[in-house]
């Protein structure tokens, strides 16, 4: 069958949360295109529920799209107009949300020159596996041209674009060479960061209580996904993708996933030998240069932010 390039996106109509699926530059409405062409496995599901059973619902939505780009001309009552929509996060009910540190080697070597630190630029040459944290799931995300509003306490609130891998087969203690089968497909991020939170003034180095990943990491709003997900089988490689985010119209970021010191294959087999992903589970797989902490400055009230990564659309986000 020939595969036509289709991707899903989450809208909200009427206050509920409805699924579609875009091909080329036209989207429709996925339950009423699927009952259409009598497609109805997949009518009333969610993308959250779509990936738990990723494989079988590629091969309907496979179908679906193929019927949709050869003769749309009768799903012309499903057809949405694209500037009309509320977009929110693809995914509504995601897994964990894993994020990758320090894993873009123009960004290690800016954030080397600022502190001053000495930091790995090769790590994964020294024998340094990845690091990564983990962000809170429903209450961080939001969707395209959603409002985020800045934390209490917050003065040095960053941005951070980044590759949003999505898992979409069970992986446990998966080879590098296996990992990206496991992955259905991936989104923009924006992993908002409040910077004053990482470190707590007046507390001891060597103490516990020193370091907030929560506060620094999570909070509402903070995991900004979208505008939609594309499926892995339309991306040649995510390890080389341009990646850019502009803010107020300026270029702040402007890289490739090409300067991963980790690829996502790597994160994904370093990941599962710990702990098994499951489908929904989602990755960000870091930052580059470009960030806020480097030049000192911070997100104010009225800033908007735009993703962009080749091939996956473009990300939206409001500071209020």
């Amino acid at each position: 069958m020939r595969r036509v390039k289709y991707q899903l996106f989450t809208y909200q109509q009427d206050a509920v949360a409805r699924t579609g699926i875009a091909v080329g530059d036209r989207w429709f409405d996925l339950e009423t295109a699927a009952r259409r062409a009598q497609q109805s496995s997949i009518a009333e599901a969610s993308i959250d529920e779509l990936l738990q059973h990723w494989d079988d619902s590629c091969l309907v939505l496979a179908r679906l799209a193929l019927q949709l780009a050869d003769d749309p001309q009768p799903f012309g009552r499903c057809e949405l107009k694209p500037a009309d929509l509320q977009l929110l996060a693809p995914l509504a009910r995601p897994g964990a949300i894993y994020g990758a540190g320090a894993n873009y080697r123009d960004h290690v070597e800016a954030m080397a020159r600022v502190s001053g630190a000495k930091l790995a630029l090769d790590p994964k040459k020294e024998g340094i596996p990845p690091w990564h944290f983990l962000k809170a799931g429903r209450s961080t995300l939001s969707g395209h041209r959603a409002d985020v509003p800045i934390p209490a306490r917050t003065e040095r609130l960053d941005w951070e674009a980044e590759l949003a891998v999505v898992i979409g087969r069970r992986a446990s203690a998966v080879s590098v060479e296996n990992a990206l089968d496991h992955v259905a497909g991936y989104m923009c991020a924006n992993d908002l960061s409040a910077r004053d939170y990482l470190v707590r003034a007046g507390v001891d180095a060597s103490s516990p209580f020193r370091f907030d990943w929560i506060g620094h990491k999570c909070f509402n709003g903070s995991c900004p996904l979208g505008p939609v997900f594309t499926p892995a089988e339309f991306v040649a490689s995510p390890e080389n993708l341009a990646i850019k985010l502009w803010l107020n119209g300026e270029l702040r970021q402007d890289s490739d996933t090409s300067n991963h010191l980790y690829g996502v294959a790597d994160q994904i087999a370093y990941l599962s030998e710990r702990v098994a992903l499951e489908p929904g589970d989602v990755i960000l797989t870091g930052t580059p240069a470009g960030v806020g902490m480097e030049s000192g400055t911070f997100l104010k009230r009225g800033d908007v932010m735009q993703v962009w990564i080749e091939g996956l659309g473009e990300l939206e986000t409001r500071i209020v």
